[in-house]
């Protein structure tokens, strides 16, 4: 079973990045405008309070949704790297280094890593369904754009 000290600090600091590269990598695909944004980035909060209730699952979730209840964990979770970018940018920036944690938790957390990579992916699902793409005030649109799916098919952990 996979923990956290399977990982060095640094690698810690980039799997504790991996939701919110998830989720960017969603809503920057198809802005929603700033009230889809909101919709979407709550949900990824709400997975994640989800998951901190449904403790057990997955080692690996389990001790980063620990660590990101903490003001510590958030702090380091948070992705300097994309201030001021844009969108394709981000997205792009959040593609590689979700590549990397693939990668680093097929490395590190030998049967586990699917379990976590699984969970991404869920929580990549839920965000891009969060919020209708086109249409008008809520009339008409679709619940995930063309670009959402091809943007969560891309990812490392699909």
């Amino acid at each position: 079973m996979a923990t956290k000290s399977d990982f060095t600090s640094d690698e810690w600091k980039q799997v504790l990045k991996a939701p919110l590269w998830t989720s960017v990598v969603v809503v920057a695909a198809s802005p929603s405008g700033p009230f889809g944004v909101v919709k979407e980035m709550f949900t990824a909060g709400k997975v994640l309070a989800e998951a901190k209730a449904k403790s057990g699952g997955n080692p690996i979730v389990d001790a980063l949704v620990a660590d990101l209840a903490t003001p510590e964990g958030r702090k380091e979770a948070q992705p300097a790297e994309i201030s001021g970018k844009s969108p394709d940018d981000v997205r792009n920036a959040a593609l590689a280094a979700l590549r990397q944690v693939a990668s680093l938790v097929d490395r590190k957390a030998g049967a586990d890593a699917e379990g976590f990579k699984r969970w991404l992916l869920s929580l990549s699902d839920r965000v891009a369904e969060a919020s209708k793409e086109g249409g008008f005030l809520g009339i008409g649109g679709t619940r995930v754009s063309e670009q959402e799916t091809a943007a969560m098919k891309g990812t490392p952990v699909s």
